[in-house]
């Protein structure tokens, strides 16, 4: 009964989620804070039947936490809402953005966005994440294009080499690229694995 009647405060459905439906990239609530599922590893523990192990984003503070639950155990799965919007500018340690629908403006905390701010790029469209109607984190594309501001020389004639060197890119993170690349292209980024792609 508690469980519905905390449903009904928030005005939210609930959705009751077994270990085995927690999956990588799934959204859960944990300790009433809504949180995004980013490792999952299922085990059998003898006797005390099937336990999941996870790690946890936090999407309100960004914070991550490991959490074994029980084969018996069920969590709420998040009602998480998305909508699209694009990124401004960064002032201090906020990021601002614009909703693409209403343009209202709106900021996130670098602790909140992590990883995500080596990818963004004033203009950059992005899907917002929103938790009871409030915007709390966002989602980036799979594949970003960004420029190359530095980039030490390759060998002359190298344009093939399986070799590599490290660039550093208009948001200041830096990868390993190809020898060929130089400062001005623009790379495609693999931005789940932090990893160059190709040329755009």
């Amino acid at each position: 009964m508690k469980h519905f009647l905390f449903c009904f405060m928030l005005h939210v459905p609930c959705f009751m989620l077994t270990i085995s439906d927690i999956k990588i990239g799934k959204n859960i609530i944990f300790n009433g804070d809504p949180y995004k599922v980013l490792y999952t590893e299922h085990s059998k523990m003898g006797r005390a039947g099937a336990v999941l192990r996870t790690k946890l984003k936090n999407l309100l503070n960004g914070s991550v936490l490991e959490r074994t639950f029980q084969g018996a155990e069920k969590v709420d799965e998040a009602d998480m809402t998305s909508s699209k919007a694009q990124y401004l500018y960064q002032e201090g340690n906020n990021f601002c953005f614009m909703d693409s629908e209403n343009y209202d403006q709106f900021t996130l905390p670098v602790d909140v966005l992590g990883e995500a701010t080596n990818y963004l790029v004033e203009g950059t469209d992005v899907t917002i994440l929103n938790f009871n109607g409030n915007p709390v984190n966002l989602e980036i594309p799979i594949k970003v294009k960004l420029k190359v501001v530095e980039a030490p020389p390759g060998i002359k004639g190298d344009s093939v080499s399986s070799g590599g060197k490290v660039v550093t890119l208009e948001t200041g993170m830096k990868i390993n690229a190809p020898l060929f690349v130089k400062e001005g292209d623009i790379l495609i980024i693999n931005t789940e694995r932090g990893e160059y792609v190709s040329r755009g």
